[in-house]
């Protein structure tokens, strides 16, 4: 297998080339690396030593795992700059003997384990305090595993971004055991539905969540989710969940809490047929005070994607708790005016008295408490 060294964060790490120099695609290489998501990793270190500082926990007893780490590069950055014990894993042999020269070259051999075992296996067998679980496609065959092991935090990532969004609805039925809508907050919809799928597998195993920090950047879905203990916190959290209806003709959408919900059939607005998505999750996908720790650990760590990051979180910490968003661009096609600054458009539903704040989701999105109604309005007055 061919590798270089390449240095990321405070690390250097040996990392797969592909046979083809000429048309390099990351899951071409002998040991899967991708370099495009170095930004998530700037982040998952930030949020990490974010959680360690908002909990005020001792890092020297938290053990954190990389279920399928391929290079090492999350656990070894996770090592090197927070100081956690590590544990990393995966099913490839080239994988795991990639990560034990990589060990060697950061020495750390004493504070960092390795194996090769198939990754459901590992959880049903182990525990750990932090669990990284960061599939290439989607996580859903791990949820209940990383769900059993999981103590503190829980960290996931989905890039099967079609099924969760509705486009490939089958397939996102079958996955997430939901049906979520393509709609024009589409991001948002997957997001939701991956939340739910891991709330209910947490549920199982009597643990609630508490969702620090969401986002979806490019390709996939980011989620960290602070476990708490408990089956009453579990059924607590389970009341977050439910369903949202949508209307394709005039945009309206609500929202309505329960797994059995009694749910209108009509838009009350235009009288049309109304959709529903779910289970999904309605509760809080962001904690702003959270966030803003992360924000800190950025500011102090300055990572190479550390001004990509910054956006991201920020964003997220200024998002208003709705549970969708509306895109500016498509609702001025359907009443046929031009978009104006959604910056703007921001401010005049707060001078309307209404909450509302761009989302990290989509460049044209907003979130709003005003009804689909009275937005429209407000655009019409505006534009």
């Amino acid at each position: 297998m061919k590798t270089q060294i390449i240095s990321e964060g405070n690390i250097s790490i040996n990392v797969p080339l592909s046979d083809d120099t000429s048309n390099f695609l990351p899951s071409s290489a002998a040991v899967f690396y991708n370099p495009q998501t170095e930004l998530n990793r700037d982040i998952t270190t930030a949020v990490v030593s974010a959680f360690i500082s908002y909990k005020e926990l001792d890092p020297c007893s938290l053990l954190y795992a990389d279920i399928m780490s391929a290079t090492g590069i999350r656990g070894i950055r996770i090592a090197t700059e927070v100081g956690l014990k590590c544990h990393m894993n995966d099913w490839s042999l080239a994988a795991y003997q990639l990560m034990q020269d990589n060990l060697r070259v950061n020495n750390l051999q004493a504070q960092c384990s390795v194996s090769h075992q198939n990754a459901n296996t590992l959880m049903h067998q182990e525990s750990f305090d932090i669990v990284d679980l960061d599939p290439f496609g989607s996580p859903a065959p791990y949820l209940d595993s990383s769900a059993r092991c999981v103590r503190k935090l829980l960290c996931i990532t989905a890039t099967d971004t079609a099924p969760l969004c509705g486009a490939h609805l089958a397939s996102g039925i079958r996955k997430y055991s939901a049906y979520p809508l393509n709609t024009e907050y589409h991001k948002e919809m997957g997001a939701r539905i991956l939340l739910g799928a891991a709330v209910r597998a947490l549920a199982l195993h009597d643990k609630g969540v508490k969702v620090l920090l969401t986002h979806a950047t490019r390709h996939y879905v980011r989620s960290y989710l602070e476990i708490i203990q408990g089956a009453s916190v579990a059924d607590k959290t389970i009341e977050k969940m439910g369903y949202i209806s949508h209307c394709f003709n005039c945009g309206f959408r609500q929202w309505h809490f329960g797994l059995v919900p009694g749910l209108e059939q009509e838009c009350p607005n235009c009288h049309g047929p109304l959709n529903f998505a779910g289970p999904l999750w309605l509760g809080s996908i962001q904690d702003p005070g959270f966030c803003q720790v992360v924000l800190d650990q950025l500011d102090d760590r300055r990572p190479g994607k550390w001004k990509q990051a910054v956006k991201i979180v920020a964003f997220c910490q200024e998002e208003i708790d709705i549970p969708t968003y509306y895109d500016q661009h498509w609702l001025c096609k359907k009443q046929k005016i031009s978009p104006g600054p959604i910056d703007e458009l921001v401010s005049v539903l707060k001078k309307e008295g209404f909450a509302s704040s761009r989302t990290h989701f989509s460049g044209t999105g907003f979130k709003t408490d005003a009804s689909i109604v009275e937005i429209k309005k407000v655009l019409h007055r505006f534009l």
